[in-house]
């Protein structure tokens, strides 16, 4: 059997989902309703933050930049699947036994449902967010931004559900792990950039935060969107690439010792 062909279940799995989550769209549309609340709180911060310092541009990011910027980050942390709620459950239950028995690669199933899910959510957080945007600034002046967004953003979803994954699977061998991803979730919000764009951040700490994997999860999609550079975006792929070996290799090793523990204990 081929890989196109081993890859078209996955691609079967994915259309489902969105499928899925289509027959929802007003349910999503509901939730948007907490975006907006938040990008509402920081139009009203950094009007005043711009006003009161008098400053055009701050941090490199001129005020309409800057909330375009938080619109994206926004939309891409919203749209993150509740991955570790759904594994944390079949591993306790042992319900991750029967997954395994079918003729799925358990990882790339769950991958193909993440994927599936957050693109959709996405589609709708951007078009809430960017209405929004429209509404106040008229369209943006993005260029090459909104293409260079897709190939960073796929990367940086796919990054973040092989750290999620494996959070995900320490259910194998730890009874809660809403902490691990809550630690996990903060991270993204600050050294991850979506709270603020990482050049608003002081040194040393700017220069700290650009060796961790965060950024390339919520800064490099954004920063590639906001203010495209061809060079850098190439730059931003490259390093979510050696990042995605080194995070591919952790998972299948956490994933291998954990099917061995589900194995050895009767699971």
């Amino acid at each position: 059997m081929n890989v196109s062909v081993k890859l078209r279940k996955y691609r079967a799995v994915s259309r489902i989902t969105v499928k899925n989550q289509l027959m929802y769209v007003m349910d999503l549309l509901v939730r948007t309703l907490f975006l907006l609340i938040i990008l509402y709180i920081f139009i009203q911060l950094w009007t005043a933050t711009y006003a009161g310092t008098g400053e055009k541009v701050i941090g490199g990011y001129r005020f309409e930049e800057l909330i375009w910027y938080l619109i994206f980050s926004e939309s891409l942390v919203t749209a993150m699947p509740k991955l570790h709620i759904t594994v944390e459950d079949e591993v306790k239950t042992g319900g991750i036994g029967y997954l395994l028995c079918r003729p799925v690669n358990y990882i790339l199933y769950r991958y193909a449902e993440f994927a599936g899910e957050f693109a959709v959510r996405l589609v709708v957080n951007l078009l809430v967010g960017g209405a929004l945007g429209l509404a106040l600034f008229g369209v943006p002046g993005f260029g090459w931004g909104w293409l260079g967004f897709v190939p960073v953003a796929a990367a940086a979803v796919t990054l973040n559900f092989m750290i999620r994954m494996m959070l995900a699977l320490c259910a194998f061998w730890v009874e809660e792990i809403q902490g691990l991803v809550f630690v996990y979730d903060k991270l993204l919000f600050t050294v991850g950039g979506m709270l603020l764009p990482l050049e608003l951040f002081a040194e040393p700490f700017r220069s700290i935060c650009r060796w961790l994997p965060f950024q390339t999860m919520i800064y490099f999609p954004v920063k590639t969107a906001v203010q495209f550079e061809a060079g850098r975006m190439l730059q931003m792929l490259g390093i979510q690439v050696v990042w995605g070996l080194v995070f591919g290799l952790l998972l299948s090793l956490v994933f291998r010792r954990g099917v061995n523990k589900l194995n050895v204990n009767g699971g």
